[in-house]
């Protein structure tokens, strides 16, 4: 079976043989630097470097927004835009079609990919809380909400007719196994925006690009660092199908949500903190997260990278305790 079949295997509830052993946001670049020392093949690609764990391997696109054109006018140090008339002058940069149409070469080594090897594929694009975040800039965008709320919808629905495209655009070479909305909307002790805000200025535009999205067969994953555990519900009640990475520094309870939410799924949760300390911590982690693996909506990942402090062996041993550990929870 291939790492595509496993993945919608597991994301249709159906025999998997044994869990994806795939890790989707797997390491720092700092990390890399520091195996390549410990004697990491350099010429290995992101791919490359899976396959040499004998990972399951990701092939991730990540959709341009437009900030990436060094031509962006910037209108403040932290940020790009103050008020309307500045995102006036910024927008047109933003959310080209073109752009799009020019990435066909990267789509058909994504399919090549998925129909030669199995690869899983994975898009990401940048949500409705991340995107208004790099305009305003981190503390600016925090005060949007109560100055510039109409301003707020405008990005947003932009940001929606965008994503309606790129959704069609993409399809049209491959059916993606999920597409991540990329928030970051909390942080250790929660989300960083009310539940009336999510309702207000979120969730109307997930209601647009979620059932889009899902009619073409894809799972819809939210992006979010911190403690997600408050916003489960308001994923849930928007079409999401699932969460990660599910910090555990953040205190996420990765036993708890799986019990309390059996048809949302969750991927992350496992403690990147113990991996530096060998395998008999890391062993104890998976011990921990079992259950939930168990459960069937569960895959473990690291919980948001592989730090520096990991050294090439000790992921070495992470990645064997990994496919070890899916194959326990085969058929579940």
């Amino acid at each position: 079976m291939t790492a595509s079949q496993r993945m919608s295997n597991f994301f249709n509830r159906e025999n998997i043989g044994r869990l994806p052993a795939v890790e989707l946001v797997p390491w720092w670049d700092l990390t890399i630097e520091r195996w390549k020392k410990e004697g990491l093949d350099e010429r290995l690609s992101t791919e490359g470097t899976k396959r040499s764990f004998g990972l399951d391997v990701s092939s991730l696109t990540v959709i341009p927004n437009g900030l990436w054109d060094e031509n962006v006018p910037k209108f403040k140090e932290h940020g790009y835009i103050n008020d309307d008339r500045d995102y006036d002058k910024v927008s047109p940069f933003l959310y080209k079609k073109e752009v799009v149409h020019n990435m066909r070469g990267h789509f058909e080594t994504v399919r090549e990919g998925f129909e030669q090897r199995g690869d899983i594929v994975e898009v990401n694009i940048f949500g409705y809380f991340w995107f208004p975040r790099d305009l305003f800039g981190i503390e600016d965008h925090l005060y949007s909400f109560y100055d510039h709320p109409e301003l707020y919808h405008r990005i947003c629905r932009d940001m929606t007719e965008y994503y309606l495209f790129v959704i069609d655009e993409i399809t049209e070479y491959n059916s993606p196994h999920f597409i991540v909305i990329s928030e970051d909307m909390s942080y250790n002790l929660g989300p960083m925006l009310s539940e009336a805000a999510f309702q207000e200025y979120i969730a109307p535009y997930y209601r647009r690009i979620i059932p889009a999205i899902k009619q073409k067969g894809i799972k819809v994953i939210i992006d979010s660092d911190g403690d997600i555990t408050k916003m489960v519900p308001w994923f849930i009640e928007t079409g999401a199908d699932g969460v990660y990475p599910l910090e555990r520094q953040a205190g996420v309870d990765i036993n708890f949500l799986t019990s309390e939410y059996p048809d949302f799924f969750f991927i992350g949760g496992y403690d990147k903190m113990v991996m530096k300390f060998g395998k008999e911590a890391m062993i104890k982690e998976f011990e921990r997260i079992l259950p939930a693996m168990r459960r069937g909506n569960y895959l473990p990942n690291v919980d948001h990278q592989a730090p520096p402090d990991v050294s090439l062996e000790n992921y070495r041993v992470y990645a064997e305790l990994l496919k070890h550990y899916c194959k326990k929870c085969k058929n579940h």
